[in-house]
């Protein structure tokens, strides 16, 4: 059986227990351990065809124990098909790593989802918060999202994920390559502004993390597609050739904004894209569609990419 590891000690507070369907003296990872014992073979090999949920997926991936309540506290459109939440944590021990995910537990709703954090985990140290952006779907947790969250309206969440970056002070410096494609961009949103806040810590104190140069590769259907792009440009704007980024878009009918032109290729992200970037001390991180992880991946081995420096997240 694939291995699985379970806090046995965790319980789900009250708030969970109607939408998990379990007992009080059981935690949600017993679903995973049944969950994992059902579907994966020795090695981890998925045996059914059907569409895997997000407990599934992520059976043995790293979870923290806590589990914490949180409030909704903004809903924004960042784009016709994606909500981005805010929301407002009220357990002082919950802590997350850029690229991590969470468990989104929702009252009422039996279905557990499974969103990566678009924010930095420094802001949840400075204000309490964190922010998600999910793309509407039929899925009842991305459905809920989309009809039925409200200011106000109380979720529980729980991090986990072994895709981060997370270099402490004492580490040699790397540089990075980002590549997203579609909302895959969340994770790695969240990692571009956690060197940003590596950046700007090593520009005003003077110590702390040497970051390396990050370039980000996005790629989408349309502009109109493409997440956090004003968000993105202005972090190129504040940190001139430390962060770089191509935008590219593959299905565009219509014209390019003035502001976004000399940042965007049409057409997919390249072999010659990413040659330029090989090097001993890059690390690659990758997260959208398993086809074009699995294709940007052979690019990478094929270019001479150690495959220890390449990392990432299928959520597909």
């Amino acid at each position: 059986m694939a291995r699985v590891t379970t806090y046995m000690g965790c319980t789900i507070p009250h708030l969970l227990r109607s939408a998990c369907r379990l007992c009080p003296a059981q935690s949600a990872l017993v679903v995973l351990r049944h969950c994992a014992s059902c579907y994966c073979t020795a090695n981890g090999t998925i045996q059914s065809k059907r569409k895997m949920d997000h407990l599934e997926r992520t059976a043995n991936n790293f979870r923290q124990e806590v589990i914490s309540q949180a409030k909704v506290c903004g809903i924004t459109n960042e784009s016709q098909t994606v909500k981005r939440l805010r929301l407002a944590i009220t357990n002082k021990d919950f802590t997350f790593k850029a690229g991590q995910w969470v468990d989104f537990f929702i009252p009422g709703v039996s279905v557990i989802g499974g969103f990566s954090m678009c924010s930095s985990p420094a802001m949840l140290e400075r204000e309490g918060v964190l922010e998600l952006a999910v793309k509407y779907t039929d899925h009842p947790p991305a459905r809920w999202i989309h009809t039925e969250c409200t200011l106000d309206s109380e979720v529980a969440l729980r991090v986990g994920g072994d895709f981060f970056f997370d270099p402490q002070p004492g580490d040699t410096p790397v540089k990075l390559v980002l590549i997203a494609g579609g909302v895959g961009i969340n994770p790695l949103f969240s990692i571009l502004l956690h060197v940003a806040d590596l950046h700007g810590y090593q520009e005003s104190k003077g110590n702390g993390y040497k970051m390396g140069t990050v370039a980000l590769y996005y790629s989408a259907k349309s502009t109109s597609e493409l997440l956090f792009k004003k968000n993105i440009l202005g972090l190129m704007t504040a940190f001139p050739g430390k962060i770089t980024c191509r935008f590219h878009v593959t299905q565009q009918s219509s014209p390019i904004c003035e502001e976004l032109q000399p940042h965007v290729t049409e057409g997919r992200i390249s072999e010659k894209d990413l040659e330029k970037h090989v090097s001993e001390d890059t690390l690659w991180y990758i997260c959208g569609p398993p086809p074009m992880i699995e294709s940007i991946s052979k690019l990478l081995y094929k270019s001479g990419v150690h495959r220890n420096c390449v990392f990432f997240e299928k959520w597909w």
